[in-house]
């Protein structure tokens, strides 16, 4: 069961699971896990920069032909927490709120993940295996599904980080030819809509109340590939340049999650049939159409390097708000991204690995006016590291297990912004900096067969 609540200037909603109601209202933003912090430690730990050459259950998302690396079949459960701490500092104005210090938002991201692997080889005829898997988070630790809130406000709000909605992947790959693989999947995101008809008095008492919800579901495109060159390129009695350099493709279309409502009053003596129309539309959780090209090479037996470049559209993201009730006023302007990203991963011991990685990601915010909404965005520089330690007989488990741990620092640099609202005399009515930093540490367990 969906409830909301609706007024003129905010929309929140929250979901009850197993008969528990989420924390509301909720924090939410212009981002998902997977783009915003990783989804699996590795992922984390390199800042992404290897995950596109991922052998694990992660890969269904971010490139779905990696999956073909490894035959081994995977089953992992993690948790992510991020905690962040963005702050705005008053530079003054003509009528500045009140705030009390100067943290503006602290609300944790605390996700459960799960993912599978298998070969569905003995499913078919193919000679060629076939490998599927899934990936999947939620919110709150599994209790909070469709987690957003979209609203103006007079304090300002920051664009990328908050609670994450229900994430969901599904892909499939295979070997086309000796050192060269080819995935494709879905990213699987929610579009609810909820029609309300009701009578009510000028005291607010209704009844003939109707109300309908549906949330359908929307499928996202994936694609990926990945090109061995040393296997393709070189021949095997002989070493060549080519040879530890593997290249990797990867298309993720652009998503959201969305939320229409459609509300009819009739106040008799009032406001007689057919009502009074309200009607709000709002995404969130917004991710780009996004394209990467990595490349990973192995520079002794103990070291790998990995860089990507990611092409992020968020200029598309100035359409989609036109058509948000709640957003369409701010004048919002982005810019296409192209983020850089490096990290590298040491071999210490045969089934013990350290990783690390770097990124930078520049604000795609245009500039620091939106009136009413007053979104910040910042340029980040992101930091992480990790270990990955596999055991081969656990005395209790049939399989080996994997233990994968990650940290990631997030450092939002100073950007100046304007804060202007139509419900204030006197607007703009403040000039603020912002910045800030989030900490995000994250654990899973896999058994692999």
């Amino acid at each position: 069961m969906i409830t909301s609540r609706l007024s003129f200037s905010k929309f929140t909603s929250t979901v009850f699971l197993g008969g528990l109601l989420a924390s509301t209202p909720v924090v939410a933003s212009m981002g998902n896990i997977a783009t915003t912090y990783g989804l699996l430690p590795q992922d984390i730990a390199t800042a992404q920069s290897f995950s596109l050459f991922s052998e694990q259950v992660s890969a269904s998302y971010y490139n779905p032909a990696s999956l073909a690396l490894s035959e081994r079949g995977e089953l992992t459960f993690g948790f992510l927490q991020a905690t962040p701490s963005l702050e705005v500092t008053s530079n003054g104005g003509a009528n500045p709120p009140q705030r009390n210090g100067t943290v503006l938002e602290s609300n944790q991201t605390e996700t459960v993940l799960f993912g599978m692997k298998t070969n569905l080889t003995s499913l078919t005829k193919f000679k060629t295996p076939v490998y599927l898997a899934l990936m999947a988070g939620v919110e709150k630790y599994g209790l909070e599904m469709l987690a957003f809130e979209s609203n103006t406000s007079q304090e300002g709000q920051f664009m990328q980080y908050g609670q994450k909605p229900l994430f969901l992947s599904i892909s499939a790959a295979a070997n086309v030819m000796p050192g060269f693989h080819l995935g494709g999947g879905v990213r699987v995101t929610l579009h609810a809509k909820a029609n309300m008809v009701l009578e009510s008095d000028l005291a607010g008492n209704t009844n003939s109340e109707e109300l309908d919800v549906s949330a359908e579901p929307v499928f996202i495109p994936l694609l990926g590939a990945y090109m061995d060159l040393g296997e393709i390129i070189c021949d095997k009695k002989s070493p060549c340049l080519w040879q530890g350099l593997d290249i990797a493709l990867s298309y993720r279309g652009e998503s959201d999650t969305q939320t229409k409502v459609n509300a009819t009053a009739t106040i008799p003596g009032t406001i007689p049939n057919p009502g009074l129309p309200l009607v709000v539309n709002t995404l969130d959780a917004y991710q780009p159409t996004i394209v990467s090209l990595g490349a990973r090479y192995q520079l002794t037996p103990s070291w790998q390097v990995a860089t990507t470049l990611e092409y992020q559209n968020w200029a598309e993201l100035e359409n989609k708000l036109k058509d948000d009730t709640i957003k369409d006023q701010a004048g919002l302007s982005f810019k296409d991204a192209f983020v850089p990203r490096i990290g590298a991963r040491y071999e210490y011991a045969p089934l013990t690995h350290l990783l690390m990685g770097l990124s930078y990601e520049e604000s795609v915010l245009e500039n620091g006016l939106s009136q009413d909404v007053n979104l910040f965005d910042n340029d980040r520089f992101i930091l992480g590291l990790g270990v990955t330690h596999e055991y081969t007989d656990t005395h209790f488990l049939a399989f080996p297990l994997r233990i994968d741990a990650a940290y990631q620092y997030h450092h939002l640099a100073e950007r100046d912004f304007i804060l202007s609202s139509d419900e204030v005399a006197t607007s703009p009515y403040e000039s603020v900096t912002a910045s800030g930093n989030a900490h995000v540490v994250s654990l899973s367990f896999s058994m692999m067969f």
